[in-house]
C-alpha cells in the first residue's frame, strides 16, 4: 500500500530512513565528499567579494546602494555567520571608489567569480557520475553557464530586495481591533526568516537542478535542497554561538580571523550542499536494477 502511495523510492525511505542515510554517507565518503567539499570551499573564497562586487555594482543602478548592502548583509548572514559585517564594509569600501575600476580589474572579477561554479559542476560529476558515464555537458555550455547563473543571482537579489523591503515596511505598521493595538514588527521579523529559508532551499534547489549533468526531476531537487537546507540551519546557529561564545579564532589567527572564519563557514555549507547532492543521487539509484549494490566512487585512469 506504502509503495502504491508514494511510489518505491519514498516507499523505501519511509520505511528504511536509518539505511538510506547510512548509504548516502558510506557514498559520500566513497566520492571523497570532505575533499570536493575543500577545493568548493577555497575557490567559492575567492570568488564570494567579486562575485558580490559585480552584482551590487549593477543593481545599484536600480537600488538604493545603501538598501541594497542592508539585503546583502542580512543574507550574507545566512552564508557567512557573525562574519557578514566584515564583507559588507569591505564592500562599501570598493563600491566607493568603483568609478577609477579599469577593465582589466573588470575582467579578473568576471574570471573569479566564475571559479566556484566551475569547480562546483566538477563535484557534482564526481557525485553524479553514473550521470556523466551516460552523457557529457558540452565545454561551451559549461563556459556559459557561471555567468548565467551569476546573472540569475542577480535577479533573484533584486527581487528578494523589493520583497524585504515591503515586509520591513509592514513591520512598522500595527493592527487596531476591539480597543487594542498589535504591532506587526514580530511578524515582520518572522516573514524575512522564512523568507530567506525559502529562497535558501529554492537556491540550493536551482544548483541541483543546473549543476548536474542531464535532466534532473524538480522533486528530486527539492528534497536534497530541504535536507540541505535543514542541515544548514542547525550548523548556522551552532556557529553564531560558537564565534559568540567559546571561539579563540582571534587569539590564534590575529588579522586572518575573518578569512580563517569564513573559510570554515563555506567549508561547512560545501559539505552539505554536496551531502544533499548525494542524497539525491542515492535516491535516483533506488529505481535502478543496482539499488542493492554498494556505492561505487568515480575512478580516475585505469585500474
Amino acid at each position: 500500500m506504502l509503495t502504491r502511495l508514494l511510489g518505491p523510492q519514498a516507499a523505501y525511505v519511509m520505511q528504511h530512513p536509518g539505511g538510506f542515510a547510512l548509504r548516502t554517507l558510506k557514498g559520500f565518503r566513497a566520492n571523497q565528499g570532505l575533499l570536493l567539499a575543500g577545493a568548493v570551499a577555497y575557490f567559492a573564497l575567492l570568488s564570494i567579494v567579486p562575485l558580490l562586487i559585480l552584482t551590487v555594482i549593477a543593481l545599484s543602478h536600480v537600488i538604493d546602494q545603501g538598501e541594497l548592502l542592508q539585503t546583502v548583509g542580512r543574507y550574507l548572514e545566512w552564508l557567512v555567520p557573525g562574519q557578514s559585517q566584515a564583507l559588507v564594509r569591505e564592500l562599501s569600501n570598493f563600491l566607493e571608489h568603483r568609478y577609477v575600476m579599469s577593465w582589466v580589474l573588470l575582467a579578473t572579477m568576471l574570471f573569479f567569480s566564475s571559479l566556484a561554479f566551475t569547480v562546483l559542476e566538477n563535484a557534482m560529476s564526481v557525485i553524479f557520475h553514473h550521470r556523466v558515464a551516460i552523457r557529457r555537458r558540452h565545454f561551451l555550455i559549461s563556459a556559459v553557464l557561471p555567468y548565467c547563473y551569476i546573472m540569475s543571482l542577480a535577479l533573484g537579489l533584486l527581487l528578494v530586495t523589493l520583497v524585504a523591503g515591503t515586509l520591513q515596511a509592514l513591520g512598522q505598521e500595527a493592527v487596531q481591533f476591539l480597543g487594542r493595538t498589535w504591532s506587526l514588527g514580530g511578524v515582520s521579523g518572522l516573514l524575512l526568516y522564512l523568507l530567506g529559508v525559502l529562497g535558501e532551499i529554492f537556491v540550493v534547489a536551482s544548483i541541483y537542478m543546473v549543476m548536474p549533468v542531464g535532466r534532473l526531476r524538480l522533486s528530486h531537487a527539492l528534497i536534497g535542497a530541504a535536507v540541505a537546507t535543514v542541515l544548514w540551519e542547525i550548523t548556522r546557529h551552532v556557529l553564531v554561538w560558537y564565534f559568540a561564545t567559546l571561539s579563540q579564532i582571534s587569539t590564534v589567527y590575529g588579522s586572518l580571523t575573518t578569512a580563517i572564519a569564513v573559510l570554515l563557514s563555506l567549508e561547512l555549507a560545501a559539505t552539505l550542499l554536496l551531502l544533499g547532492a548525494q542524497v539525491i543521487a542515492e535516491y535516483e539509484r533506488l529505481g535502478t536494477p543496482r539499488a542493492r549494490a554498494a556505492p561505487e566512487p568515480m575512478r580516475l585512469g585505469a585500474d
